[in-house]
């Protein structure tokens, strides 16, 4: 017995061994290695990234196609109605093979469990089970289709907000490293540099979006989104230098590129025919440059959905050292159920742009995440991250006084 046991032990040894290697290896040898946790997840944001692009081919290049098929005859609204049934049919089939692979890879802990093995190979069933599922829905009627294109604007939010908590986790998780005991003083040169940088960038883009977007005092709209985005970006700064939060310069600078950008983003996704939106008018013809701006647009929904579904720390409670060096060696690299959730809410997010976030929103070739609905999701959505952003720094202040209040009567 204590001899298989001894062999049992250096077995696992030797491939916490080799999964460390691998770990700690380059891109290249983590492919090399054949079936692993980092591998896998480049495997699954290319199936997510071919899915994207399927549903812009269905949407954009697949009416004729989808015209012949008898389900599509009754489609209201012509054209749009094509395009738009392509994309959420593509989306469905996406979003059930993440959410098998959730369900099936949800609560994993430790590597080489039979579901870690499921979760980094068995890529040939995987390789018959997304095409069949892509499938299946071109074989649904389209009320279940348009059923769920009500239910992924549901699931394209929680993405938004997963995202948004993820990347001020990000912005505080920095902010924590440069003011940390052993670095502060080597980095405070440096937190000035880029918190002077990103208010620089922000104003410089506060004063061209005014330029392009708001040329005339007849554009209010655009007038009260690029000054409540300033004033936001003013009311982060005053809560995070506050005696009590102390949070420094550099979040409320990161955040307030953030909020811009949102802000910009969500200007841009006005209709082409507001003449407040010259930008927008400008581009409306089909070259090279619109062909860019949607590739570009495209990859960066695809990385920004990988980059947070890797990212699942950001959603549990902070440990403390000593916790941390208790972690064992074949713990999971990431939350593999996570993982998948992302990729899943991600699947109805491409659909909600490629569609205006609307199911009889008419949308032209080479555009993405266009229209009026669009532009107020955008809007929220940037409020909301202001929001969360100022509970983080004040929910420890607040649970704080609620701790002490008993103990002071």
């Amino acid at each position: 017995m204590e001899t298989g046991t001894s062999v049992s032990n250096n077995n696992q040894s030797i491939r916490n061994d080799s999964y460390e290697a691998i770990k700690n290896g380059s891109w290249f040898n983590q492919f090399r290695n054949g079936c692993n946790p980092w591998m896998a997840r480049y495997v699954y944001g290319l199936i997510f990234l071919i899915a994207n692009l399927l549903a812009w081919a269905a949407r954009d290049y697949g009416r004729g196609a989808l015209r012949k098929v008898t389900r599509f005859k009754n489609c209201k609204g012509g054209e749009n109605c094509l395009g738009t049934d392509g994309v959420l049919r593509v989306s469905l089939g996406c979003f059930l093979f993440y959410f098998v692979m959730f369900l099936s890879t949800l609560g994993t802990s430790k590597t080489h469990s039979s579901r870690d093995r499921w979760h980094s190979g068995w890529w040939f069933v995987k390789l018959i089970m997304w095409p069949a599922l892509t499938i299946i829905p071109f074989l649904l009627p389209s009320s279940i289709i348009h059923l769920y294109g009500e239910i992924a604007h549901f699931g394209a939010g929680v993405f938004l907000l997963i995202q948004l908590i993820s990347v001020i986790s990000f912005i505080q998780w920095l902010n924590e490293c440069y003011q940390s005991q052993k670095d502060a003083e080597r980095c405070r040169v440096y937190v000035m540099l880029l918190s002077t940088t990103s208010y620089t960038v922000c104003i410089v883009g506060v004063i061209l979006m005014y330029i392009w977007y708001a040329p005339d005092s007849s554009c209010l709209l655009n007038i009260f989104f690029i000054t409540w985005t300033l004033f936001l970006i003013q009311l982060m700064t005053s809560i995070a230098l506050h005696p009590k939060v102390n949070a420094g310069y550099l979040t409320p600078a990161l955040m307030g590129l953030y909020v811009v950008f949102i802000c910009w983003c969500a200007i841009r996704s006005e209709p082409v025919g507001e003449s407040c939106n010259r930008k927008a008018a400008a581009s409306n013809r089909t070259d090279w440059l619109t062909i860019i701006s949607f590739v570009v647009a495209l990859l960066a929904m695809v990385i920004a959905t990988f980059s947070t579904g890797i990212d699942s720390q950001c959603f549990q409670f902070k440990k403390d050292e000593n916790d941390q060096e208790e972690e064992a060696e074949d713990d999971v690299p990431y939350g593999y159920g996570f993982f998948h959730f992302v990729f899943a809410t991600g699947a109805m997010y491409f659909a909600m742009l490629l569609i205006g976030w609307n199911t009889h929103h008419p949308m032209k070739k080479w555009t993405i995440d266009v229209g009026w609905t669009s532009t107020w999701v955008r809007v929220v959505n940037e409020w909301l991250a202001v929001c969360v952003y100022i509970w983080m720094l004040v929910a420890p202040l607040i649970l704080k006084s609620r701790r002490q209040t008993p103990t002071g009567t």
